[in-house]
């Protein structure tokens, strides 16, 4: 057998930086999370209060070094880092499944407006959410429908978003 397979040779300088830059990316995506994605990732301390103090460091400059020294801690703990891509990879999941949610009901809410496509948008409703107030949604439906009324539109959406979201 040949002594020189790829696992025997150690990594090229290239190599290294390439996965030291992918490390920072990790370590930026990790400061520029909102706050509340923040809150539910379950990282250990040393790690949490360095990715905090990042996130509040100010200064283009300084937040720079900090995110170097929270991508220097992430390097050297390979299962931390591992476990944290798992968690953002699973937050991505959730967006995805938000933001399509949204698509979904701003559809509704289109062809619930739209008067060819009412009656079959009102029965999709009330499978989707069979405890939404039917007359305000018909009253702000024959609102849009009737005058263009631009707070009714953004009303029924809101609507259906809070309503969708209990279940």
């Amino acid at each position: 057998m040949d002594e020189h397979t790829e696992e025997n040779l150690p990594l090229s300088r290239t190599k290294k930086k390439q996965q030291a830059k992918q490390v920072e990316l990790v370590a930026k995506q990790l400061v520029d999370l909102t706050d509340h994605q923040f809150s539910q990732l379950n990282l250990p301390a040393a790690i949490a209060q360095e990715a905090e103090l990042a996130r509040t460091t100010r200064g283009h400059g300084s937040q720079r070094r900090q995110l170097k020294h929270l991508a220097g801690m992430l390097r050297k703990a390979e299962d931390d880092l591992s476990a944290l891509l798992e968690q953002l990879a699973n937050l991505d999941q959730v967006a995805r499944g938000d933001k399509k949610q949204f698509h979904q009901l701003e559809k509704l809410r289109d062809r619930l407006c739209n008067v060819d496509s009412f009656a079959t948008a009102f029965t999709d409703m009330l499978e989707l959410v069979p405890e939404i107030d039917r007359k305000a949604i018909s009253r702000l439906v024959r609102s849009v429908q009737q005058h263009d009324d631009r707070r009714a539109y953004r009303e029924i959406f809101r609507r259906l978003r809070d309503e969708s979201g209990d279940q």
